[in-house]
């Protein structure tokens, strides 16, 4: 029997969205701005935003004249996100590991959404899907943690609690994997999660867009898009076509 994966039922439950309901919007705004801005992407493109979880990106993406398509596994947050549709807002349930229908002028993967597999061809996979679907000189744009300065400044023990429900939170880097693991009673059960993502620094993630045919043109370390440097930035973001 196979096993689901960790992300298909930790991103449908509603607990996911408590634990993690004050991600800073303004910055990922600012961000979405700046980089649209520097790459001069044009009103008139389209754009895929994959995975859009509940749509925060994709909503804000529109709100800047584009014609925005999220893309995400999680039911849930799809059923949510078709909340903001409109007519240049879609929304849709999709695993990034299966090809896309349509083409896009940009493609967003954004806020750590990427290295889940155990499987490098798996991750390659999904690159592929996102390169086939990008029209000529689109643009794809990639935002993960910097895993160097995670592995530096690992918290590997903290408690948030967050509407009355504590969250137990264990960090640890193991076997390539940087994983979270959250624990927590809530409705009168117990409940664990643990959410994992491939150590993926600028050299490995570089080789996975080498291996697909994509091309690097930027790299930035933050939302501010100051340089990226490995020591000291808080994101690895990537633009590539």
């Amino acid at each position: 029997m196979k096993t689901k994966d960790w992300f298909t039922d930790w991103f449908n439950t509603k607990y996911y969205h408590i634990l993690y309901k004050d991600r800073n919007n303004s910055e990922a705004q600012l961000f979405i701005k700046n980089i649209t801005t520097y790459l001069n992407i044009d009103k008139k493109s389209t754009v895929l935003d994959m995975p859009c979880g509940k749509g925060r990106h994709s909503v804000y993406l529109n709100s800047l004249g584009y014609k925005v398509t999220g893309a995400d596994l999680s039911e849930n947050s799809i059923k949510y996100a078709k909340k903001f549709e409109n007519d240049t807002l879609s929304f849709k349930v999709h695993d990034m590991r299966v090809n896309l229908d349509d083409t896009y002028n940009a493609i967003f993967n954004l806020f750590t959404s990427f290295g889940y597999f155990d499987d490098d061809k798996q991750d390659i996979l999904i690159l592929k899907n996102i390169k086939s679907a990008l029209t000529k000189n689109g643009l794809f744009v990639f935002d993960f943690l910097n895993a160097n300065k995670v592995k530096t400044n690992l918290v590997t023990q903290e408690t948030k609690t967050v509407e009355g429900i504590t969250f137990d939170i264990k960090r640890e880097i193991v076997n390539g994997f940087i994983l979270k693991h959250i624990s927590f009673v809530a409705d009168g059960k117990n409940h664990a999660y643990t959410e994992r993502v491939k150590f993926l620094d600028l050299e490995k993630m570089t080789s996975y867009l080498d291996a697909v045919g994509f091309t690097i043109i930027e790299t930035f370390g933050d939302y501010s898009l100051n340089n990226f440097d490995a020591d000291n930035s808080n994101r690895l973001i990537i633009v590539a076509k």
